[in-house]
């Protein structure tokens, strides 16, 4: 099933209060937004905490390690965040963390010998896209690794999310289409597309952070200054 992004009911936009540089990944639960961005001039990746409601920063972190300062798409699970921070250059290295929700802190990490760009997480079985997501991966949370598959979609995700047993993916199919699409977790066949047109900036809907909570769709394409979409899903 095809449909276009701009079918669905707009809810509403919010203005997130930065610098939130350069957006990677979100997930939300309730009023809060969790946002990774990397500011590459500087060699900083940043974890915040936002209400999205009043766009007001809560609490953020540096996740930088050496030349790992690139953290990607995120997701919650529980009490934590999983999310990747790589190197910012293709086949390089990341490592994998769980962070605290509410603090941010460091709880583990393991290291994976590629660029990990994003990460999703369901029933103890960590998700990882690499560069473009031509590659999708599966951990034990330990690190030990399930294995490695091509992507056959040829969308080039930037965050991911495992919702109600989907893999969802939200990325660029060509340099002028993007798509948020839902993927079966062991065929990777995709079962639902949303076929994305760009903001009134002119940047593409689907290009960094995407949430599904509770049957609305958020969107956080734009660097500084950002802004949250939110959809109602059909």
């Amino acid at each position: 099933m095809l449909i276009e992004l701009a079918t669905l009911t707009l809810l509403d936009i919010s203005n997130l209060v930065g610098p939130t540089h350069h957006v990677q990944g979100i997930d939300v639960e309730g009023d809060v937004v969790w946002v990774s961005a990397v500011d590459k001039a500087t060699h900083k990746g940043f974890l915040s905490r936002f209400n999205w409601k009043t766009g007001k920063r809560l609490a953020m972190v540096e996740v930088q390690d050496g030349e790992r300062y690139h953290p990607g798409g995120l997701q919650l699970a529980g009490e934590s965040l999983w999310l990747p921070v790589a190197e910012y250059r293709r086949e390089s290295s990341a490592w994998i963390q769980k962070r605290n929700k509410q603090t941010l802190a460091l709880e583990s990490q393991f290291p994976v010998a590629d660029h990990v760009g994003c990460v999703a997480v369901s029933n103890g079985v960590i998700w990882g896209g690499n560069w473009d997501s031509r590659h999708f991966y599966r951990w034990r949370p330990d690190g030990t690794l399930i294995d490695k598959r091509p992507n056959p979609t040829g969308t080039g995700f930037q965050d991911l999310k495992v919702h109600d047993g989907s893999l969802i993916g939200n990325g660029v199919k060509s340099p002028t289409v993007g798509a948020i699409e839902w993927i079966h977790p062991e065929s990777l066949a995709v079962q639902r597309s949303i076929s994305t047109g760009r903001t009134d900036r002119g940047v593409r809907y689907s290009n960094e952070g995407m949430a599904i909570d509770k049957g609305t769709l958020y969107l956080l394409p734009e660097d500084d200054p950002s802004r949250l979409f939110r959809f109602r899903l059909p």
